[in-house]
Protein backbone atom coordinates (compact mmCIF):
# COMPACT_ATOMS: atom_id res chain seq x y z
CA UNK A 1 0.00 0.00 0.00
CA UNK A 2 1.22 3.25 -0.84
CA UNK A 3 2.74 5.37 1.78
CA UNK A 4 -0.40 8.32 1.30
CA UNK A 5 -3.30 5.88 0.99
CA UNK A 6 -1.82 4.17 4.30
CA UNK A 7 -2.04 7.88 6.29
CA UNK A 8 -4.99 8.41 4.62
CA UNK A 9 -7.05 5.05 5.55
CA UNK A 10 -5.21 5.22 9.36
CA UNK A 11 -6.84 8.73 9.41
CA UNK A 12 -10.07 7.47 9.07
CA UNK A 13 -9.61 6.08 12.60
CA UNK A 14 -7.81 8.98 14.23
CA UNK A 15 -7.96 12.34 14.07
CA UNK A 16 -3.80 12.68 13.99
CA UNK A 17 -1.24 9.83 13.43
CA UNK A 18 2.21 9.51 15.53
CA UNK A 19 5.67 9.04 13.28
CA UNK A 20 8.58 7.87 15.73
CA UNK A 21 12.48 7.73 15.27
CA UNK A 22 14.73 5.48 16.31
CA UNK A 23 18.71 5.85 15.52
CA UNK A 24 20.02 1.74 13.89
CA UNK A 25 22.08 0.55 16.00
CA UNK A 26 22.19 2.60 19.17
CA UNK A 27 22.74 1.98 21.81
CA UNK A 28 22.07 -1.25 20.47
CA UNK A 29 19.98 -3.16 17.72
CA UNK A 30 18.23 -5.16 20.56
CA UNK A 31 17.60 -2.19 22.59
CA UNK A 32 16.21 -0.63 19.05
CA UNK A 33 14.24 -3.53 19.07
CA UNK A 34 12.97 -2.98 21.90
CA UNK A 35 11.56 0.64 21.58
CA UNK A 36 9.84 -0.71 18.57
CA UNK A 37 7.69 -3.10 20.21
CA UNK A 38 6.76 0.32 23.43
CA UNK A 39 5.91 1.76 20.07
CA UNK A 40 3.45 -0.78 18.07
CA UNK A 41 2.08 -1.37 21.84
CA UNK A 42 1.73 2.25 21.86
CA UNK A 43 0.06 2.59 18.94
CA UNK A 44 2.43 4.56 16.82
CA UNK A 45 1.80 4.12 13.04
CA UNK A 46 4.59 5.00 11.30
CA UNK A 47 8.76 4.81 12.15
CA UNK A 48 11.80 6.34 10.56
CA UNK A 49 14.90 4.78 11.13
CA UNK A 50 18.13 6.70 10.57
CA UNK A 51 20.81 4.71 9.39
CA UNK A 52 23.93 6.22 11.09
CA UNK A 53 26.17 8.83 9.75
CA UNK A 54 28.98 10.85 10.48
CA UNK A 55 28.04 14.55 10.14
CA UNK A 56 23.77 14.78 10.55
CA UNK A 57 23.62 17.96 9.64
CA UNK A 58 19.74 18.62 10.20
CA UNK A 59 20.05 16.70 14.09
CA UNK A 60 20.50 18.10 17.06
CA UNK A 61 22.98 17.32 20.18
CA UNK A 62 20.82 14.04 21.42
CA UNK A 63 21.13 12.52 17.39
CA UNK A 64 24.28 13.70 16.66
CA UNK A 65 25.95 11.77 19.58
CA UNK A 66 23.67 8.67 19.24
CA UNK A 67 25.06 8.73 15.14
CA UNK A 68 28.39 9.08 16.87
CA UNK A 69 28.11 6.35 19.39
CA UNK A 70 26.44 3.70 16.98
CA UNK A 71 29.30 4.33 14.63
CA UNK A 72 31.77 3.37 17.10
CA UNK A 73 29.74 0.61 17.94
CA UNK A 74 30.56 -0.94 14.45
CA UNK A 75 27.16 -0.20 13.01
CA UNK A 76 27.21 -0.77 9.19
CA UNK A 77 24.49 -0.06 6.08
CA UNK A 78 23.86 -4.13 5.48
CA UNK A 79 23.17 -4.53 9.52
CA UNK A 80 20.44 -1.56 9.11
CA UNK A 81 19.02 -2.70 6.08
CA UNK A 82 18.87 -6.60 7.74
CA UNK A 83 17.55 -4.82 10.70
CA UNK A 84 14.79 -2.95 8.39
CA UNK A 85 13.76 -5.99 7.38
CA UNK A 86 12.91 -7.30 10.55
CA UNK A 87 11.35 -4.79 11.58
CA UNK A 88 9.36 -4.61 8.45
CA UNK A 89 8.18 -8.44 9.24
CA UNK A 90 7.31 -7.79 12.78
CA UNK A 91 5.15 -4.86 13.07
CA UNK A 92 2.06 -3.36 11.04
CA UNK A 93 3.41 0.48 10.66
CA UNK A 94 5.31 1.84 7.66
CA UNK A 95 8.76 1.82 7.96
CA UNK A 96 11.18 4.40 6.15
CA UNK A 97 14.28 5.21 6.02
CA UNK A 98 15.87 8.28 7.22
CA UNK A 99 19.59 9.27 6.42
CA UNK A 100 21.88 11.49 4.76
CA UNK A 101 22.81 11.21 0.84
CA UNK A 102 26.78 9.99 1.31
CA UNK A 103 25.08 6.55 2.24
CA UNK A 104 23.55 6.80 -0.96
CA UNK A 105 25.91 7.90 -2.99
CA UNK A 106 28.32 5.26 -1.60
CA UNK A 107 26.47 2.54 -2.03
CA UNK A 108 24.58 3.57 -6.03
CA UNK A 109 21.42 4.90 -6.36
CA UNK A 110 20.27 1.64 -7.85
CA UNK A 111 21.13 -0.63 -5.17
CA UNK A 112 19.72 2.11 -2.26
CA UNK A 113 16.49 1.70 -3.64
CA UNK A 114 16.27 -2.14 -4.49
CA UNK A 115 17.80 -2.43 -1.10
CA UNK A 116 15.47 -0.40 0.30
CA UNK A 117 12.41 -1.75 -1.64
CA UNK A 118 13.93 -5.67 -0.34
CA UNK A 119 14.07 -4.15 3.37
CA UNK A 120 10.02 -3.17 3.25
CA UNK A 121 10.66 -0.05 3.34
CA UNK A 122 8.25 2.55 1.68
CA UNK A 123 10.00 5.43 1.86
CA UNK A 124 13.08 7.75 2.60
CA UNK A 125 13.74 11.23 4.14
CA UNK A 126 17.28 12.49 2.90
CA UNK A 127 17.51 16.41 3.69
CA UNK A 128 20.82 17.07 2.52
CA UNK A 129 19.53 16.05 -1.10
CA UNK A 130 18.34 19.32 -3.28
CA UNK A 131 15.67 18.69 -5.36
CA UNK A 132 17.51 19.73 -8.62
CA UNK A 133 19.94 16.83 -8.08
CA UNK A 134 17.00 14.18 -7.25
CA UNK A 135 15.90 13.47 -10.60
CA UNK A 136 17.29 10.21 -10.84
CA UNK A 137 16.68 8.77 -7.40
CA UNK A 138 13.59 9.93 -7.42
CA UNK A 139 12.70 8.26 -10.45
CA UNK A 140 14.50 4.77 -9.77
CA UNK A 141 12.29 5.25 -6.69
CA UNK A 142 8.97 5.68 -8.27
CA UNK A 143 9.42 2.90 -10.34
CA UNK A 144 10.43 0.58 -7.53
CA UNK A 145 7.11 2.50 -5.40
CA UNK A 146 9.55 3.85 -2.64
CA UNK A 147 8.53 7.87 -1.99
CA UNK A 148 10.71 10.56 -1.01
CA UNK A 149 9.89 12.65 1.79
CA UNK A 150 10.71 16.18 0.70
CA UNK A 151 10.90 18.91 3.78
CA UNK A 152 9.60 21.79 3.94
CA UNK A 153 10.65 25.17 6.16
CA UNK A 154 9.68 27.98 7.95
CA UNK A 155 12.22 29.76 5.58
CA UNK A 156 11.09 28.70 2.13
CA UNK A 157 9.42 31.11 0.13
CA UNK A 158 6.07 30.66 -1.78
CA UNK A 159 7.59 29.68 -4.69
CA UNK A 160 10.30 27.13 -3.54
CA UNK A 161 7.13 25.62 -1.95
CA UNK A 162 5.52 24.98 -4.94
CA UNK A 163 8.36 23.31 -6.54
CA UNK A 164 9.48 21.29 -3.32
CA UNK A 165 5.22 20.66 -3.23
CA UNK A 166 5.30 19.00 -6.88
CA UNK A 167 8.08 16.60 -5.32
CA UNK A 168 6.58 15.28 -2.52
CA UNK A 169 5.30 11.81 -2.48
CA UNK A 170 3.61 9.86 0.35
CA UNK A 171 4.00 12.73 3.06
CA UNK A 172 5.28 16.46 3.59
CA UNK A 173 7.65 17.04 6.50
CA UNK A 174 6.81 20.26 7.57
CA UNK A 175 9.93 21.77 10.18
CA UNK A 176 7.84 23.42 12.75
CA UNK A 177 11.01 26.27 13.15
CA UNK A 178 14.46 27.16 11.57
CA UNK A 179 17.53 25.05 13.03
CA UNK A 180 18.20 21.65 13.90
CA UNK A 181 16.12 18.56 15.68
CA UNK A 182 16.44 18.87 19.25
CA UNK A 183 14.68 22.31 20.62
CA UNK A 184 11.41 22.80 21.77
CA UNK A 185 8.94 24.46 19.54
CA UNK A 186 6.40 26.50 20.40
CA UNK A 187 3.30 24.78 18.78
CA UNK A 188 0.96 27.80 18.12
CA UNK A 189 -0.24 29.97 15.47
CA UNK A 190 3.13 30.21 13.49
CA UNK A 191 3.29 26.50 13.05
CA UNK A 192 -0.42 26.22 11.81
CA UNK A 193 -0.10 28.82 9.70
CA UNK A 194 3.01 27.29 7.93
CA UNK A 195 0.83 24.13 7.77
CA UNK A 196 -1.15 25.94 5.95
CA UNK A 197 1.15 27.80 3.79
CA UNK A 198 2.11 23.71 2.86
CA UNK A 199 -1.13 22.45 2.56
CA UNK A 200 -1.39 25.29 -0.48
CA UNK A 201 1.44 23.56 -2.42
CA UNK A 202 1.41 19.73 -1.85
CA UNK A 203 -1.84 17.80 -1.92
CA UNK A 204 0.10 14.54 0.11
CA UNK A 205 -0.34 14.38 3.55
CA UNK A 206 1.18 16.78 5.90
CA UNK A 207 3.54 15.34 8.73
CA UNK A 208 4.59 17.87 11.21
CA UNK A 209 8.13 17.48 12.82
CA UNK A 210 11.24 19.71 14.89
CA UNK A 211 10.10 19.80 18.44
CA UNK A 212 6.80 18.16 18.79
CA UNK A 213 7.11 16.63 22.67
CA UNK A 214 4.13 16.50 24.40
CA UNK A 215 0.28 15.57 24.22
CA UNK A 216 -0.16 19.12 24.58
CA UNK A 217 1.76 19.51 21.07
CA UNK A 218 -0.27 16.81 19.75
CA UNK A 219 -3.96 18.80 20.20
CA UNK A 220 -2.39 21.93 18.90
CA UNK A 221 -1.87 19.81 15.24
CA UNK A 222 -4.54 17.87 15.63
CA UNK A 223 -7.08 19.19 12.42
CA UNK A 224 -4.23 20.84 10.90
CA UNK A 225 -1.46 18.51 10.24
CA UNK A 226 -2.32 14.34 9.44
CA UNK A 227 0.78 13.26 11.32
CA UNK A 228 3.13 13.99 14.68
CA UNK A 229 6.88 13.55 14.18
CA UNK A 230 8.70 12.51 17.74
CA UNK A 231 12.09 11.90 17.94
CA UNK A 232 13.96 13.84 20.20
CA UNK A 233 11.59 13.25 22.94
CA UNK A 234 11.46 10.00 22.88
CA UNK A 235 15.09 9.35 22.60
CA UNK A 236 15.60 11.39 25.89
CA UNK A 237 12.70 9.25 27.57
CA UNK A 238 14.77 6.16 26.71
CA UNK A 239 18.26 7.53 27.44
CA UNK A 240 16.93 8.89 31.37
CA UNK A 241 14.22 5.92 32.19
CA UNK A 242 14.86 3.10 29.52
CA UNK A 243 12.51 0.92 28.60
CA UNK A 244 10.01 2.19 30.92
CA UNK A 245 10.78 5.43 30.64
CA UNK A 246 10.00 5.38 27.11
CA UNK A 247 7.03 3.26 27.72
CA UNK A 248 5.71 5.74 29.79
CA UNK A 249 6.24 8.77 27.27
CA UNK A 250 4.29 7.04 24.82
CA UNK A 251 1.23 6.36 27.58
CA UNK A 252 1.43 10.00 28.03
CA UNK A 253 1.44 10.71 24.54
CA UNK A 254 -1.35 8.62 23.11
CA UNK A 255 -3.49 7.72 26.04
Amino acid sequence: MALAEYIHQRREQRDILVMAHVVCGYPSFEANMQALEIMHAAGVDLVELQFPFSEPSADGPLFVKANEASLKAGTTIDQCFDFMHAVSQRFSFKVMMMGYYNTVYKMGEAQFVERLADAGGVAFIVPDLPIEESENLYRLSAAAAIEPIVLMTPTTSDARLAVLGEACRGMAYVVARKGVTGSKTAMGDDVLALIERCRRHTEVPIGVGFGVSSRDDLEVLRGAADVAIVGTAALRAWQTGGADGLREFFKALLA
